[in-house]
């Protein structure tokens, strides 16, 4: 099969487009023909190097988190999948033309949905969506900002925010201000400015995933004992404040993930989507996604 394949650690010059050995199928696996995948911040922070302390990888490794695609063949055990399913899930090595991972990581993606389209789901939405319900766990009630909230992972943790009944300020850079009044939240705040943040009320949480100065920059509208919970580290100086702080990495959940999809194919959650290249174009691709912007990138096949 054709697959993108990194040398080592560097730019993106060192991602090579080469034929690797199909992955074998085994019990309770689900191997599945890639439609496409979706490039994500941790895809360039592996090859950059950037954590290689907490995700090391060997060399030739194939990058790519999530995917979308067909079902190709199923492992002995596995019952949920059959052969011609269209699925999306979080997985390792999906930049290639196939990829196999474990039954419980896939979700079938609704019949209203682009196959393609549902490659930019499986990560972002579990991150935003698990940094809300399993970190923060806001009360009805409870005041919390959501920084980045215009991005894929702060569109979802918005999302579950609301459903949860908190009452929502999103937090974004001063030009993407508009943009941000469109996601039905309770207040929009320009992170960058510092008199916009004044006018803040108390917090009782911050979902943080961005990091740096934009977190930093609200920190003090947290109140004591409040939550700071993070997708990108700990925001410096937020324990010395008194705030409980968390940081954590995303994981699979077919199920969650199929209710996801649902709720994307019924407009409630919006992912946009950037920009599309082909599965050989993966190095101007990831170039292009480091740049930053709205909108999730693609890689097809």
């Amino acid at each position: 099969m054709k697959a993108v394949v990194l040398k080592a650690y560097g730019d993106a010059d060192n991602l090579v487009v080469t034929e690797m050995p199909e992955p074998k199928v085994g019990p309770g696996d689900v191997k599945v023909r890639v439609i496409a995948a979706s490039i994500n911040p941790v895809d360039w922070k592996i090859r950059r190097g950037d954590m290689k302390e907490v995700m090391p990888v060997t060399f030739p490794a194939i990058l790519g988190r999530d995917v979308s695609g067909e079902v190709v063949e199923v492992g002995q055990g596995v019952k949920g999948f059959m052969k011609g399913d269209r699925v999306m899930g979080v997985v390792s090595s999906g930049y290639a033309e196939t990829v196999v991972a474990p039954e419980e990581v896939w979700a079938r993606v609704p019949d209203s949905l682009e196959l393609k389209d549902a490659a930019a789901l499986p990560l972002v939405t579990l991150t935003g969506v698990q940094l809300i319900e399993e970190q923060m766990k806001p009360a009805p009630g409870d005041t919390v900002l959501v920084t980045g909230a215009v991005g894929a992972v702060g569109r979802a943790a918005l999302f579950a925010a609301k459903a949860r009944g908190a009452k929502v300020w999103a937090g974004v850079r001063a030009t993407q201000v508009e943009e941000a009044r469109k996601l039905g939240v309770d207040g929009v705040v320009a992170l960058e400015d510092a008199s916009d943040i004044a006018k803040l009320p108390t917090l009782d949480a911050v979902a943080d995933t961005v990091g740096g100065k934009a977190v930093a920059a609200v920190l003090d509208k947290v109140k004591r004992g409040g939550r700071v919970c993070s997708v990108v580290g700990e925001p410096k100086g937020a324990k010395e404040k008194g705030l409980q702080v968390s940081s954590f990495f995303s994981h699979p959940d077919g199920r969650r993930l199929a209710q996801l999809g649902e709720s994307v194919a019924k407009g409630e959650l919006t992912i946009p989507i950037g920009k599309t290249f082909k599965l050989d174009e993966a190095k101007d691709a990831q170039k292009h996604a480091e740049k930053g912007g709205t909108g999730k990138v693609l890689l097809v096949n």
